[in-house]
């Protein structure tokens, strides 16, 4: 009789749910997914089943610089800058307002006298 292969189950981790709620992730899952401790973690029930997702939190205010635009002008200017362009140096505050203006089509004169500057 020819010997019979045994099939392996995946290895399945198990924690215990202790007082409050809290639970362990083994260590090999946390350097797995690059964890660390105050990290932040999605908590949703699908199909029956906790499923914890790794999440970034970004503050309101801030969420702007992440968005995908704004990333790709920010790779757009690493770019720039690793090959040795600069871009234009102004002499002060009033000189740079000037070209933004400029560029963006905007009197700044106007802009000033509304403002009472």
């Amino acid at each position: 009789m020819a010997p019979t292969k045994r099939r392996r189950r995946p290895h399945l981790v198990s924690t215990p749910l202790r007082k409050k709620g809290i639970i362990t992730i083994p260590q090999e899952i946390r350097d797995q997914l690059d964890l660390e401790e105050g990290d932040h973690l999605v908590v949703a029930v699908e199909d029956g089943r906790i499923v914890l997702t790794p999440a970034s939190v970004v503050p309101d205010d801030q969420a702007w610089f992440w968005s995908a635009e704004w990333q790709a002008k920010e790779r757009e200017v690493d770019d720039a800058l690793a090959s040795g362009e600069r871009g234009e140096v102004h002499e002060g505050g009033e000189p740079f307002l000037r070209s933004l203006a400029d560029e963006a089509g905007i009197d700044l004169e106007g802009i000033k006298k509304r403002a009472d500057v």
